[in-house]
């Protein structure tokens, strides 16, 4: 974009571009919200037993851990013609085609072939595309915009188109669920119309978002081979790259619990409340607009605390709320207020690191760092997935039966309601020792400085 001068203005990024990156992040987005209702589909329709289906998304991710562990790696050393990060967008196009055959397990299998399935669709889908198009994304970014300003400019106005996209898949999905998902062959269909349009959707990133930025930090970021004597180094001397895994591990656990699929099922028994409740994510639209201001002023580390126990303080309004739709939506925006911190600011921490990792004379590795939170992120999502398994087959529930006993109903309470309370304010206790974000002014200056004595010579 540019001024009356017609010199252009740092961190302004044209409409068009703003809205070809988001489509990316909408498309998985979705996706994410779809593989949240694997449980349910599981156990309600192909009547696998929950804990049985628990351990398996656990199992998986032991593939996971490998993938992971090369993901980063692999994009670190990618060079193309295409670009370093931008074929990986291709990945999409996976993603969606194996989330399809997820959903289209034959009913007739034995319970072991039902296992085989469930699993090898989920790892293709998590630990083959998904891992290569989270460690792909801060990689795209920093190689196709050119300033920080930039970076914030997406992580901020931009997630705003990602929170409306999300938000329509989410108040339309549970509707059509509760219509056409009533049989396997009804899943198959369910996820396959969503699927075609929300994969040409994620395509536009790969079509219009090429990587032209070739400045000092790319340079910086791409010019070395990566080995992995450097990946070592970074994990061993960056302790913040740890407090962020800690953080989306924690909050991939109860963010992908997938519970609330069976409180708006078994409790409130109205799959269109729930898509209704979604749109009380309307209300959250200010708090994208002030979180720039709010970053001017308070650290990003405080910003992610105050989140943190602002969704605790929607899950603990969760347990008084049981079936009354205003008490529940305002619940629901409370909790969604408190995850924009952490939805807005992660690419920015992990760039935030590279220059830590620069500063200290390492390899900067935002594809190894943002696949180790990918990795962080699944496994805790699987955590989540495995304890629900857990709790909820200790409480008796069991999704055969006609009517949901009482004890199967407590947990499914606890698990919407006061057990996330307790993890995010330990959560909150953990991010008040987050304390990079105040150092990086003089990062920033002496990185620059070392640049451009590196240019000079």
């Amino acid at each position: 974009m540019q001024n009356e001068e017609g010199k252009f203005k740092p961190g302004k990024i044209g409409a068009g571009k703003m809205l070809a990156w988001q489509t990316r992040t909408i498309s998985t987005g979705a996706n994410l919200m779809v593989i949240g209702y694997l449980s349910m589909y599981c156990t309600d329709t192909l009547m696998m037993p929950i804990a049985l289906v628990g351990a398996l998304l656990m199992a998986s991710k032991v593939v996971d851990a490998i993938t992971d562990s090369f993901a980063g790696f692999l994009v670190d050393r990618t060079k193309t013609k295409l670009g370093q990060a931008r074929p990986y967008e291709l990945c999409i196009i996976g993603m969606w085609i194996c989330t399809v055959l997820l959903f289209a397990c034959p009913p007739s299998f034995s319970v072991v072939a039902k296992s085989v399935w469930v699993v090898s669709m989920y790892i293709m889908v998590n630990a083959v595309f998904v891992t290569l198009l989270n460690a792909n994304s801060t990689v795209h970014m920093v190689r196709a915009f050119k300033r920080p300003e930039q970076y914030t400019s997406l992580q901020t106005y931009g997630s705003i188109i990602t929170m409306l996209g999300v938000l329509i898949f989410n108040v339309i999905f549970p509707m059509a669920m509760g219509r056409l998902a009533t049989s396997p062959q009804g899943w198959t269909t369910l996820i396959l119309i969503f699927a075609v349009p929300l994969a040409a959707l994620g395509m536009l990133r790969f079509i219009f978002i090429k990587e032209v930025n070739e400045n000092a930090e790319v340079k910086a970021i791409s010019g070395e081979k990566v080995v992995w004597r450097d990946v070592l180094e970074v994990l061993k001397k960056n302790k913040y790259i740890w407090f962020i895994a800690i953080l989306i591990l924690v909050y991939n656990i109860i963010t992908n619990m997938g519970i609330d699929t069976y409180y708006y099922q078994h409790i409130v028994k109205n799959m269109d409340i729930f898509g209704l409740v979604q749109l009380g994510t309307l209300f959250i639209l200010p708090v994208f607009f002030a979180m720039p201001a709010l970053m001017r002023k308070i650290a990003s580390g405080r910003v992610i605390m105050l989140g943190l126990i602002l969704s605790a303080s929607g899950f603990l309004l969760n347990y008084f709320s049981y079936t009354n739709f205003p008490m529940l939506m305002i619940a629901n925006i409370l909790r969604g207020i408190g995850n924009v911190p952490i939805n807005m600011l992660l690419p920015l921490l992990i760039i935030d690191n590279a220059e830590y990792n620069e500063f200290n004379g390492n390899r900067r590795l935002e594809g190894t760092m943002s696949a180790l939170t990918g990795f962080t992120a699944k496994v805790g999502s699987s955590l989540g997935v495995f304890m629900v398994g857990v709790f909820m087959s200790a409480s008796g529930y069991n999704g055969e039966a006609a009517q949901v006993g009482d004890s199967a109903i407590l947990m499914i309470r606890l698990l919407f309601s006061l057990i996330p309370v307790a993890f995010y304010i330990v959560l909150a206790f953990v991010m008040f020792f987050y304390n990079l974000d105040k150092k990086m002014p003089d990062i920033r200056k002496r990185n620059s400085e070392m640049r451009a004595e590196a240019s000079a010579t």
